[in-house]
């Protein structure tokens, strides 16, 4: 067995959502690096179109395609318009999302709906479309980005707990859904990265004096270190595995 081919991903077409920026960026560059060509999504056309070029520059292939992740329509025509214009997609990063903190008692509705819609709801309107063409195929790799959050709760988060939760559930659910089709569906829980998502964390020392302290690894986690994560589910190392979490948190959720 030639180890290092089953990690190749030369040939095959990415799509990730939420790509622009932090930890998708991150997986795009990641499964870049590794030989596929890139579809970057973002709602902010300037932020999209430069990150494609950022990856241009390093000499991949990178196409830039914003749309709302949360229209299933706009979602359904954009997975057509790629399709039919870019290519196949072999691999499907599901990585949008959002944070909105306060305490439950008083969290306002329109957020919680926010929450649902970007964190849930885009993940099903994207995938249900890619799936159908995979299904087609008979082959396909899915990828949705869960949390430390689907496995543990702390103050001031619940509703992006219960949507990290779900996501995990989800998962499990199209893999079980979907792996006789021979697509293989997996999640990505990261643990706490530098990311804009977490920038107030980043900004309270009290905070990252804690999660340091908390987290066995002792520091927060690099984007780097998402990446072969990402390019191992998405190869065919990872041919008979379905259905799973990968926690990338530095031993976070293992302890007490």
């Amino acid at each position: 067995m030639n180890m290092p081919a089953l990690f190749d991903l030369t040939g095959k077409l990415a799509l990730v959502t939420g790509s622009s920026q932090g930890i998708g960026f991150a997986l795009a560059q990641g499964l870049a690096e590794h030989g596929a060509s890139v579809v970057l999504n973002g709602r902010d056309r300037d932020k999209v179109e430069a990150a494609a070029d950022r990856l241009r520059a390093a000499g991949h292939t990178a196409h830039a395609l914003p749309f709302d992740v949360t229209d299933p329509s706009a979602a359904e025509a954009a997975i057509s318009a790629i399709e039919s214009g870019i290519g196949p997609i072999d691999i499907l990063v599901n990585n949008a999302g959002m944070q909105h903190r306060g305490p439950l008692e008083d969290f306002p509705q329109d957020k919680w709906d926010d929450l649902l819609r970007t964190n849930i709801s885009s993940v099903f309107y994207v995938t249900q479309p890619v799936a159908r063409f995979m299904i087609g195929r008979g082959r396909g790799r899915i990828i949705n980005i869960a949390s430390a959050m689907s496995e543990l709760a702390r103050p001031g988060v619940t509703p992006y707990t219960a949507t990290k939760g779900a996501i995990r559930n989800l998962t499990r659910g199209m893999a079980a859904d979907w792996a006789k089709k021979g697509l293989q569906v997996n999640a990505i829980a990261p643990g706490y990265f530098k990311t804009p998502l977490n920038k107030a964390l980043i900004e309270d020392k009290t905070f990252s004096a804690w999660l340091e302290t908390r987290t066995p690894a002792g520091r927060w986690g690099d984007l780097d270190e998402l990446k072969g994560a990402a390019v191992f589910l998405a190869s065919d190392a990872a041919s008979f595995v379905n259905g799973h979490t990968l926690y990338v948190d530095g031993g976070l959720t293992v302890t007490v």
